[in-house]
Formats: structure tokens, C-alpha cells, sequence
């Protein structure tokens, strides 16, 4: 069948991103000895650069990885999650926000910002699994910076919509991107970021010692105790405009990231039809993906039966995804976050799933319908549970832009990152950088770039998982995938996209695991998400009963999904999900990549 590319095939290696120069990059160090990890480095970091509005240096990075031969974590051939999800700073309390007469943490400015962990995970995975030095993976993002990328349009209409507010709020970040005249960068122009490029410098400068390992450890001593986080103390005292519609200054210290590091933990896995998929745990939504194939599992819309006319899934299919959706979405608002008693193997549990599974109906729901694990009651937000009965607070109005992924009409105004990497010696990785959006956090003036907004995710309420606590991390919604095929990992897949990313997952991995479709027609597959559970992002709305599709499902489908119940709300036809992917047969050893179209920007490369 016609796809826009084609799906890659060799046996040396593959990259695949958002970005085709992030992709070069990996690509490139592969070429020059690399292995993946030392790939999906230099892909990493060059995307901080290239992609500014979708993440960069203050944000964030979920990993998850397999070695292929020389064990690691866990042994070889095993997965493992390497966290890059900073914590709350010790200051962020509930009482502290409240007494800000605050109900919701903003999605923008400096009081959302929780330890910046993308550069502590690269490091850490570069560190303990790479073979190349810094410098030969930070060249390529050191050169784009300094040197110059064309910037996509993408970039540039994010700098235009919120221009205004720059000038008038964020002078910092209005001296970075914007000309002396105030105007937005140019597309296709070639775009310079010199004090990024001087804070790359700095690091390497600072990377000195007897071992490659040690002078990596001295990199991450200058970012987290060292220049780096001397300048972010200093940054976050001055107040700064958010969301709120008032100026606050940031909780966030030196202190802070000096007492954080990147650390490694085992997946949450689920076996599938001779498959096992491996997800971060419950501070992140990982495991609502393992939750709706679970619930899936016994529906005969998705057995062997599934039908994919021309690679287009059929009504019965999406609804009963959709449908699977909600109900792990609803668990994930009453149970999800970043505490040991998680109930995450009653989640899975065959017990619980199978009473879950009876809810899916012929007709859609428009209810928030979290379950008990366990026999547990669960608890919604107050604010979720006001929202739902029609109370919902209006918020100020915004100051940036907070979580900038698609909207109800399919318009993707960027969000989020991805990369995967797979080598010759069957080394597996997927990793979703985010946060430290250009739009969403002032300018650091001596750094050149932002900080993160990922603690707008916490709940200002207390006893709930995803309670604001110090040194917490926040229920995220960054998740890649690593998927194993008779215990030997095969598979990594990933895509940007807020709430949506296990949704466009789905949608992908039911494509290419039951459709039978190869990883670039999976990928090009038409996508769908709901908006029928509460959004991660402030002002954290839902949409009961919304479904959004692409157009390119067909009238007969859209029609049908209405005659269920379900509110569709149709995208332009190539609008939803940025995903990417890649495998290693592990019989003939062949390797494949595919990327998404969508957004006219990721790419794979490989031999």
C-alpha cells in the first residue's frame, strides 16, 4: 500500500524523530562508532535546539531503554526506565500556592517549575551506557546553536503568539527571539542562540578529568551544582507573569537541583498477545496504555478479526478504543502519581479488568467512571468532580501558552519531542523530551534557554496521588514505549502529544500488532483521541463524550461513531499524532524505522 515514505530497512542502524536534524545527528554518531545510547544522545540534545518550542535544556526526559549484549540495569535484554522527570522544589507546598490565592498551579512563569532533569537523564544514559565522550555528542546542538538552524514554521508562529506578551512581560525571552524591531524569526531562516551556544561551551569546558566518566560526572556537577544552577537560583527570585494573570517568583533554588539526580527503575509490563510492552510507572501515564490494551484484550473488535480496510480501522475498533480509553484515564485521575502505594498490578489485574471491561457498551459514555482496585474507593480532584457537574472555575486569562498540543479543531500547535534508536548490536531506546517550551517560561538571560512548567500537573488538594508535595515529581504525561516479542526486545515507539500520547500509541500499536500493518503504514494510519477525561494541563478542561478524528477515517466510520453516542469533532486529515518508531527482528537482525508525516518535520534515518 501507498505510504509517504518508506518504511527503512538495514542492519547497521536506525534513528527516528520529530526532527530530521536531531535524526542526522543520531544517525551520524552511529556512523562514527557510536552505540544507540550515544545515538539518542546527540538526537536528544540537538532537539533541545532545533525544537525549542516543544522542549529544551530546563525541561524533561522519560527513557526507556533495553541493552542489546552487555547487560545493564536489570541484565541484558532486559527494559529498564531511567527517569529525567525533576521534582518539586522543597518550598512548592499546597499551603504555599494557596496562600498565593491560588487554586490551580499555573501553566506558565516560574512557579510551575520543578528540577529540570533532561540534561541529569542524557548525561546519566550517555555516562553509564554510551561509549563516545561529551563532546562528540553535544557538537551537533553546540553547532545549531551557534551557527545557526533553519527554523521551521512551527517555531516561528509560536514566537508570533506570544510576541506581544514577550514585549510586554517576558523581556528576556523578547531579546532572544525576537528582532530589534520586535518581529518573530523568519522561517527557513538560519536562527542563532549564542548564549545557548556559550552555556554548551561552559559545559564542556567544564567536563574535565582522567576518565570519560568522570569528566561527564563534572559536566553534571557545573549543570546541577555548578553555573547552571547558580543561574536559575538567582532567575527565579525576580517574579515573572504567568497564567495567574500575576507576577510570582519561582520556588525553585540551587539547592533544589544539587539534591536531584536521574535514577534508573524497573518498567510496568503487560503481555498481549504474544507480545509484552513495557511502560514508566505511575508517575507518568505509562500504564494507562497497558490498562486499555488490557480491557482490549477480551473485545472481538480487537482480536485477530480486526479489520483494517486500506489501513483505516473500522467503527467497532475505535469505539471500542476509545471507549477502553476512558475508563484507564479515569483510573489514571484517581490513582496515578508518584507514591509507593500506586495500585498499579490491581489495575492490571485480570480480576479487575475483566469487571472494567464489561462497562464498554454499545453506546458511547460521557461519564468519568474510575474503578476500585483492590476493593479501594476511589477519589477524584474536587475540581474534577466540580467540573463534571458544570462548576468549573474560569481561569485569568493565559500568560503564554502551557502545554501547547492539539486542540479540539486537530491544529497542532507543537508540544513535545520524540526519539528512538535501535544499533547493530540490538541496543533498544525511546525517550520523550518535553518541557522548557520557549513559550511557556521566561528566558534565563545567562543561559538562553527556559525552565519547565510540568508542576501544573499537581493537584493543590490534599490526599490524592498526585498531591503537590516537595521533592515529588508530578504525574507526567511523557511516555515511550518498548515493546518485547518472546522476551527479546523488538520494538521502541513514541509521539508527542499531551493526553493524547498513549491514545496516538494505540492507535499505532493496534495498527501494527493486530492490523498487521508494517511500522510506516501503522504510522501513517489515520489517528483518533478523546478529550472525555480531565487535561494534564492547565486550565485542565474536558470535553464528555468528544472524540477527534482524522478525516481520513471516512464518512461511514464518523457517521457510525455518532450513531454510538460519541460527539466527533473532525481534524484535518493529516493532524493527529507525531509518532516514530523502531525494530530489530531478532531472528534475521534486520532493522526498521518509520516516521510520522504529520507536521512535514520528523524523519528516520538508517542503513
Amino acid at each position: 500500500m501507498f505510504t509517504t515514505r518508506p518504511e527503512l530497512a538495514g542492519t547497521f542502524g536506525m534513528v527516528a524523530s520529530t526532527h530530521w536534524l536531531a535524526s542526522a545527528a543520531g544517525m551520524a554518531t552511529l556512523e562514527a562508532g557510536g552505540n544507540a545510547f550515544d545515538a539518542a544522545v546527540a538526537a536528544g540534545l540537538t532537539l533541545q535546539v532545533v525544537e525549542p518550542h516543544l522542549n529544551g535544556p530546563g525541561g524533561e526526559v522519560p527513557v526507556l531503554f533495553a541493552r542489546g549484549g552487555s547487560g545493564g540495569p536489570g541484565g541484558a535484554g532486559r527494559p529498564a526506565v531511567l527517569s529525567g522527570q525533576g521534582v518539586a522544589p522543597a518550598g512548592a507546598t499546597i499551603e504555599a500556592f494557596t496562600d498565593l490565592g491560588l487554586g490551580l498551579v499555573p501553566g506558565t512563569g516560574l512557579l510551575a517549575a520543578t528540577v529540570p532533569g533532561a540534561m541529569g537523564a542524557w548525561l546519566t544514559l550517555l555516562r553509564d551506557h554510551g561509549t563516545l565522550p561529551l563532546d562528540a555528542v553535544l557538537r551537533f546542538a553546540l553547532e545549531y546553536a551557534g551557527s545557526g538552524h533553519p527554523l521551521v514554521p512551527r517555531v516561528t508562529a509560536t514566537v508570533a503568539s506570544v510576541s506581544e506578551h514577550f514585549r510586554t512581560h517576558w523581556p528576556t525571552s523578547a531579546a532572544t527571539w525576537l528582532a530589534p524591531d520586535g518581529a518573530p524569526p523568519t522561517a527557513g531562516r538560519l536562527f542563532r542562540n549564542p548564549v545557548l551556544a556559550s552555556t554548551y561551551r561552559r559545559l564542556l569546558d567544564a567536563a574535565r578529568g582522567p576518565t570519560r566518566e568522570a569528566r561527564i560526572d563534572a559536566a553534571l556537577a557545573a549543570w546541577y551544582t555548578g553555573f547552571v544552577a547558580e543561574a536559575i537560583d538567582e532567575f527565579c527570585r525576580y517574579p515573572a507573569m504567568d497564567d495567574s494573570g500575576r507576577p510570582h517568583r519561582g520556588f525553585l533554588t540551587g539547592h533544589d537541583l544539587a539534591s536531584w539526580t536521574a535514577t534508573y527503575e524497573p518498567p510496568v509490563t503487560l503481555d498481549w498477545q504474544g507480545w509484552t510492552l513495557a511502560k514508566a510507572g505511575p508517575w507518568s501515564q505509562g500504564p494507562a496504555l497497558l490498562q486499555a490494551l488490557a480491557l482490549l484484550d477480551g473485545v472481538p473488535a480487537a482480536g485477530p478479526a480486526a479489520r483494517y480496510a486500506s489501513a483505516v480501522p473500522d467503527a467497532e475498533l475505535v469505539h471500542a478504543g476509545v471507549e477502553a480509553v476512558k475508563l484507564a484515564m479515569a483510573d489514571r485521575e484517581a490513582w496515578y502519581g508518584d507514591v509507593a502505594e500506586a495500585p498499579v498490578d490491581d489495575l492490571l489485574s485480570a480480576p479487575y479488568t475483566h469487571h472494567r471491561r464489561a462497562l464498554i457498551g454499545d453506546r458511547a459514555s460521557t461519564e468519568l467512571r474510575p474503578g476500585s482496585p483492590g476493593g479501594r474507593p476511589p477519589r477524584l480532584p474536587s475540581f474534577v468532580v466540580q467540573s463534571a457537574a458544570g462548576n468549573r472555575p474560569s481561569p485569568a486569562e493565559a500568560a503564554g501558552v502551557g502545554e501547547p498540543t492539539v486542540d479540539t479543531r486537530g491544529t497542532t500547535r507543537g508540544d513535545t519531542c520524540h526519539v528512538d534508536v535501535v544499533d547493530r548490536w540490538g541496543n533498544l531506546v525511546s525517550a520523550t523530551p518535553s518541557g522548557g517550551w520557549l513559550q511557556s517560561s521566561p528566558t534565563i538571560p545567562s543561559l538562553g534557554f527556559a525552565l519547565g512548567t510540568r508542576a501544573q500537573m499537581f493537584w493543590l488538594e490534599h490526599g490524592l496521588p498526585n498531591s503537590l508535595a516537595p521533592r515529588k515529581r508530578p504525574r507526567t504525561t511523557l511516555t515511550p514505549s518498548l515493546a518485547l516479542r518472546g522476551g527479546v526486545p523488538t520494538l521502541a515507539f513514541g509521539s508527542p502529544g499531551g493526553d493524547q500520547q498513549e491514545q496516538w500509541q494505540l492507535c499505532f500499536w493496534l495498527a501494527h500488532t493486530v492490523g498487521g500493518l508494517n511500522l510506516q503504514e501503522a504510522i501513517d494510519a489515520p489517528a483518533w483521541h478523546t478529550t472525555s477525561f480531565p487535561s494534564s494541563f492547565y486550565p485542565r478542561d474536558m470535553t464528555p463524550g468528544e472524540v477527534v478524528v482524522e478525516s481520513r477515517l471516512g464518512d461511514s466510520v464518523i457517521a457510525d461513531l455518532r450513531r454510538r453516542g460519541h460527539t466527533v469533532t473532525v481534524a484535518d486529515a493529516w493532524s493527529l499524532g507525531r509518532l516514530s518508531a523502531v525494530s530489530r527482528d531478532p531472528e534475521t537482525g534486520i532493522l526498521r524505522a518509520g516516521a510520522n508525516p504529520r507536521g512535514m518535520q520528523g524523519y528516520a534515518a538508517g542503513r
